[in-house]
């Protein structure tokens, strides 16, 4: 599987799109919160599924796919390595990603897409 395909699935979802998350690729459902995400250099993936679902997916497919690292791995956060893995099978686990993060309330930034205007700050006074 390749980069190109993991966006396109994700973007296929209703409400979906592509945003920038610690300096890689995530994707957001309707609500503002985050489903899927890129690596920086697009070879791997991950995706925010129940731990129910994780554990299926490793059973599955071991090759493929494993838990993230510490807490977030263990609430479902599962890592897609994209050379090891098929479309289909990311389509599907992704889908399930999708629906559980689409379930959720709207995280405090989906009402703005875009970033939150400051206040400007007032200078100190350089004295000379």
């Amino acid at each position: 599987m390749t980069a190109r395909q993991f966006r396109t699935i994700a973007l296929g979802f209703d409400g979906a799109y592509e945003h920038a998350h610690m300096g890689h690729p995530d994707f957001r459902a309707a609500n503002g919160r985050i489903f899927a995400t890129l690596n920086e250099r697009e070879t791997g993936g991950a995706l925010m599924l129940t731990p129910d679902q994780q554990a299926q997916l490793l059973a599955d497919h071991p090759d493929a796919f494993a838990p993230a690292a510490g807490a977030w791995g263990r609430g479902g956060s599962t890592v897609v390595t994209l050379a090891a893995a098929d479309a289909e099978t990311v389509g599907e686990a992704m889908t399930l990603a999708w629906q559980h993060i689409s379930q959720k309330p709207a995280s405090r930034t989906s009402a703005r897409r875009t970033p939150a205007r400051r206040t400007p700050t007032r200078r100190a006074r350089v004295r000379r």
